[in-house]
């Protein structure tokens, strides 16, 4: 049996969860076994007919007194028996914070072999080892690896399995499981979630995104990114430089460890192109780079390409856009 674990915001899926799910599915299906999921809070227990639309036969909700919200040992400690009580040969998960954290405490728990960030997974040996491929370095290396244990642990790159719906709807059983869990699995948990004030699009989400570098010169000179990202219905995001700089807030950050953007096209002005950066970018469909240096690694990596100075030419696609409309 192959066991997902699923992320939800009050009872609906997270999308990279589902992705993962296409990923646990063609597992179940080269091992010849069952997809089961396990999910979180009370809510979870709503999942069941969008997750039987994934192929998932059993839905199992993980229920206790003292858990009222996240808590990154108590999630890996209660996996971690639900796997033993039900012989799970794999646990799958999306590629999250949330998703790492839980599998690195199952595996702990487990003593389990763990591979993130996998993009594509062999079954061998009769499902005793996983030939597989996955993301390293931020996806700026692809590592060959073959992992064996009584149980794996493994997660779906991101954007790598297409959310997909299974040939056939089930009608998934829900079980509730309530793990035996002591203070230890407790001393590090949630107690309170802070939204962020920003207003607009919020990165992830948008379908345009104008970045701009340390070549856009100031905080102020972000205006004009602005001016063609509320055009254009997107949102402006930043490089690492830039940030350090102090011009933009980090939530505008792309990149390894900033925002992972996957928009229609990505406009990146005066941004040279660092793997760092490539990373939290290469989801966007097209990318459009601006810059006055014809060599930078950003120029190889685009779509299209304009070679000139941002502040004439993003002014200019402003004035054509609003001519357009």
């Amino acid at each position: 049996m192959i066991l997902a674990f699923v992320e939800h915001d009050s009872g609906v899926a997270d999308e990279l969860s589902l992705e993962s799910l296409t990923m646990a599915r063609e597992l179940a299906a080269a091992e010849g076994t069952s997809l089961c999921a396990v999910v979180f809070s009370d809510e979870g227990a709503a999942l069941a007919d969008e997750l039987g639309r994934y192929g998932v036969e059993e839905l199992h909700r993980v229920t206790h007194d003292r858990l009222d919200g996240y808590a990154p040992q108590a999630w890996g400690e209660s996996v971690s028996q639900l796997v033993s009580e039900l012989g799970a040969a794999a646990v799958t998960a999306p590629e999250t914070d949330r998703g790492h954290e839980v599998l690195a405490n199952v595996g702990a728990a487990l003593d389990a072999p763990m591979a993130a960030s996998c993009i594509d997974i062999d079954v061998s040996d009769g499902g005793e080892a996983y030939e597989l491929r996955r993301h390293r370095w931020g996806g700026s290396l692809i590592e060959h690896a073959r992992l064996e244990g009584e149980t794996k642990l493994v997660s779906a790159a991101e954007r790598e399995y297409p959310v997909e719906e299974a040939a056939s709807t089930t009608e998934p059983a829900v079980s509730e499981f309530t793990p035996s869990l002591d203070d230890s699995h407790l001393r590090v948990r949630v107690e309170r979630v802070e939204t962020t004030d920003e207003e607009g699009i919020p990165l992830g989400e948008a379908r345009v995104v104008v970045g701009g570098g340390r070549g856009v010169g100031g905080p102020e000179d972000y205006d004009e990114l602005e001016e063609l990202a509320d055009l254009l219905g997107g949102t402006v995001g930043a490089s690492r430089a830039a940030i350090n700089e102090g011009w933009r807030p980090h939530d505008d950050q792309i990149g390894l460890t900033g925002a992972k953007i996957s928009p229609d096209i990505y406009i990146a002005c005066g941004i040279s192109g660092a793997v760092q950066h490539m990373v939290g970018c290469k989801g966007a469909d097209t990318i459009l780079a601006i810059n006055t240096d014809s060599e930078a690694a950003i120029i190889q990596k685009a779509d299209y390409a304009v070679i000139g100075d941002l502040h004439e030419v993003v002014p200019e696609l402003s004035d054509a856009i609003r001519e357009a409309t």
